[in-house]
């Protein structure tokens, strides 16, 4: 096993008057990541296609001051709870909480300022499996309106054998709610090559949960154009959905849901050959394709247009904490630790 190279450190700007900085990541399988500690985000991720040309496959920015004015959470780590709190209220052991409601009526990936919006401290290592960068927030109790303080520890790691790890824990001092997610757009074409839409997805999923009008509601995706049981491309029953903008922003549940981590999901660029296949300990997937990009946003060096990127999100189920049957999933009891895993595996057909 080859050693990797020694992570990287430089400046990346001021946010909320806070110095930030970027970490490149080197593993000796060829990719390199770039990660934040503002919002202890994956800006950069470097993968050879079929001919060995390197690509940077997710969106993002170039310094931290874009992502603080930023409401697409490019690569972020986002919580307290990622997902819809439906009308920004739940009641955990008899107390009443009102939060934020920035997506109007709803509260959305933690609030005004989640965890994609505040600065981690970081913590870069190399070890023989690859380097590994770990970031640790403390959110005290009453932030954004939860209760509880909130130590949470993130870890990105490259291995040898082309993969992304992500492991996330967090431990209260408080009975409190969590559901972190990590929330990068990928573009197996490279982050300005253009839509997603022609690329091809695979989910182990076999039902969905709805949303407005109707949260807390399970459908098959049987006969839907919520069916990636087999390979189809992203955009081919899009035209088949009825929301605004037009375009998937949907919870998949996960087949055969139990422990330890299960293929979820599989993305596939016909064009240039790379795979991305997830791994994950969570019972649900949201998809998002990007719908609400509008080319506002540049990045990079490119303009995020419409389904410029495919965001595949491991989480608990969004809504949970007020559909009687999921609202366990979210609560974690003071002293207890939420874990959640991700892999994502890259390869080149």
């Amino acid at each position: 096993m080859v050693n990797p190279r020694p992570i990287e450190r430089t400046s990346f700007g001021v946010a909320g008057g806070q110095e930030t900085h970027l970490y490149t990541l080197t593993s000796a399988g060829g990719l390199v990541a770039k990660v934040t500690n503002f919002g202890a985000t994956l800006t950069e991720l470097h993968v050879p296609d079929r001919s060995g040309e390197v690509a940077d496959v997710v969106l993002g920015f170039d310094s931290a001051e874009k992502y603080l004015t930023s409401r697409s959470y490019f690569g972020a780590i986002v919580g307290r709870v990622a997902n819809r709190i439906e009308q920004g209220r739940f009641e955990l052991e008899g107390k009443a909480y009102e939060l934020a409601r920035n997506d109007p009526p709803h509260h959305l990936h933690g609030g005004t300022k989640g965890f994609g919006q505040v600065v981690w401290a970081a913590a870069p290592k190399s070890l023989p499996s690859g380097p590994v960068l770990e970031l640790v927030y403390v959110s005290p109790s009453g932030q954004e309106g939860y209760p509880g303080t909130l130590t949470t520890r993130v870890t990105y790691q490259l291995t040898d054998d082309a993969e992304l790890r992500i492991d996330m824990r967090a431990v209260s001092d408080a009975t409190t709610l969590v559901n972190l997610a990590h929330h990068s757009y990928f573009n197996l074409g490279g982050h300005g090559s253009g839509s997603i839409l022609e690329q091809e997805l695979w989910l182990a999923a076999s039902e969905y949960t709805t949303e407005d009008p109707d949260p807390g509601v399970t459908r098959p995706v049987e006969g839907s154009p919520f069916d990636f049981r087999e390979f189809k491309p992203i955009g081919r029953d899009l035209a088949r959905l009825s929301n605004r903008p037009l375009g998937y922003d949907h919870n998949f549940i996960v087949d055969d849901f139990g422990d330890g981590l299960r293929k979820v999901a599989v993305l596939f660029d016909p064009r240039s050959g790379r795979r991305l296949a997830l791994e994950t300990d969570q019972p649900g997937l949201q998809c998002y394709c990007g719908s609400f990009l509008d080319g506002s946003e540049h990045g990079k060096g490119a303009r995020y247009e419409q389904y410029a990127g495919l965001c595949l999100e491991s989480q608990k189920f969004p809504y949970a904490i007020n559909v009687p049957s999921w609202r366990e999933q979210v609560i974690l009891e003071a002293g207890e630790t939420y874990r959640h895993r991700m892999v994502y595996r890259f390869s080149a057909l």
